[in-house]
């Protein structure tokens, strides 16, 4: 079943299983706000299990174009465009999100992001944000870029 994030009355409908269900809530949330704030896009997550598509998509292009393989377990999944971007993102009940971002027209902006809790959860929280850019041909690289930012 569907839900609609509430940024404002933060919720962990859905991330129970976690043990960093709250954090991770405040995380889902911050992501809500953004989308809302920025787009004026309603922020809807499902099972992962109702939306196998969705969590197919993003393991493919974590597999295939950037070489990583997530064990942890999906709890909850979106996917939807917005200014001209198919975003797609994968909450994970260790307190892993990722997020898959694609222009809908060839040679656009292409991103992997990747943000992790602190294992003990926080109030604020994320604790590191990874973002896996597209190799950068211009300048003749051709291995992906990983941009770290410690969130504390």
């Amino acid at each position: 079943m569907a839900y609609i994030v509430d940024f404002v009355n933060v919720s962990t409908v859905g991330l129970e299983s976690s043990e960093v269900a709250a954090a991770l809530a405040g995380l889902r949330a911050n992501e809500a706000r953004y989308y809302k704030n920025k787009y004026d896009h309603v922020f809807t997550v499902s099972p992962a299990s109702d939306a196998p598509e969705t969590l197919d998509w993003v393991n493919r292009i974590l597999a295939d174009e950037r070489g990583l393989v997530i064990s942890a377990r999906p709890l909850e999944v979106t996917s939807f465009e917005v200014d001209g971007f198919r975003m797609a993102y994968v909450f994970y009940e260790s307190g892993l999100s990722i997020n898959v971002m694609y222009g809908i027209k060839d040679g656009e902006k292409r991103a992997v992001g990747v943000q992790t809790l602190r294992r003990h959860g926080s109030s604020r929280g994320t604790g590191v944000t990874v973002q896996v850019r597209a190799p950068e041909v211009k300048t003749g690289r051709r291995d992906p870029r990983l941009l770290l930012r410690d969130q504390r």
